[in-house]
């Protein structure tokens, strides 16, 4: 019974993350195919965008609006290619006081590479 409860917590954890992979693609497009006001992601940037999807950043994110932190794109017009590496390092550590009061949650089980492909993908939304 243990091992099916187990498996079942699994199998509802992956669907979520294919529905947030889903969610970041079907932000890109419409079903017509008409681009929304959110840009295609080009592929050298979906790898950050997939990261994206997969953790549980879109909880306080969202690319044109600001939810519990800014938008994507307010981070990507107030920071420059030469803040990239201490985004990546505010991603994995957190951090507080850029944004507000609200404490960014820290995300030390990423790779500094992964935050790294984040960081591109949303400054990529310029």
């Amino acid at each position: 019974m243990a091992t099916f409860v187990l498996s079942c917590g699994q199998k509802k954890e992956e669907n979520n993350e294919q529905d947030n992979v889903s969610t970041i693609n079907s932000e890109a497009t419409t079903n017509e195919g008409m681009k929304s006001d959110t840009p295609e992601i080009a592929p050298e940037f979906q790898k950050g965008a997939d990261l994206i999807a997969a953790n549980d950043c879109l909880g306080c994110h969202k690319v044109n609006e600001k939810l519990v932190g800014p938008s994507y794109k307010e981070i990507a017009a107030k920071y420059t290619l030469n803040d990239i590496e201490s985004l990546t390092n505010k991603i994995i550590v957190g951090g507080k006081g850029n944004w507000g009061e609200v404490p960014m949650t820290a995300h030390s089980a990423l790779s500094q590479d992964d935050a790294n492909e984040m960081v591109k993908y949303i400054m990529s939304l310029k």
